[in-house]
């Protein structure tokens, strides 16, 4: 495996603390990034930003915020589960450009990412970020599939 850290995309939901967990179990104390990717507006501020009493940046800057939030959040979970874990937060969309260029961006030698395990027409409807990050990575991905039903 290359040198540089393992990358853990993280949002907080149960399938990113699966991936936490198994990065954990697989790497051992390895330095890891735990990332969370906020998007930059969503449709609701974006019409809200419209009104004159709404500064222009601050649904960003509340993005921006619940993003490096959920970073920590993840990044402690990974110290307690044994890795040497540092949060890092970006705004983008869609998510899964936002985590290949993190990727890019430090070197990283896996992609971690859980998945929610939508097949067919769900996944089709509401997308896979696993599987865009999949596609577009120019690295190795470990997808962390929901536990067994």
């Amino acid at each position: 495996m290359e040198p540089g850290p393992i990358l853990i995309c993280y949002d907080g939901s149960p399938g990113s603390n699966r991936a936490v967990d198994a990065a954990a179990e697989l790497f051992g104390s390895r330095h890891a990034v735990v990332l969370s990717v906020g998007p930059l507006t969503t449709a609701a501020e974006s019409m809200a930003s419209i009104a004159s009493v709404v500064p222009g940046d601050a649904f960003e800057q509340l993005n921006e915020s619940d993003a490096n939030d959920r970073a920590e959040l993840g990044a402690q979970r990974a110290r307690t589960a044994g890795l040497d874990a540092e949060p890092r937060s970006t705004l983008d969309s869609p998510t899964w450009e936002g985590i290949v260029d993190v990727a890019e961006d430090i070197g990283a030698a896996v992609i971690v990412i859980g998945s929610r395990g939508l097949r067919g027409l769900k996944e089709l409807a509401q997308g896979s970020v696993s599987h865009d990050v999949a596609t577009h990575a120019k690295r190795p991905v470990l997808i962390v599939p929901p536990p067994a039903a």
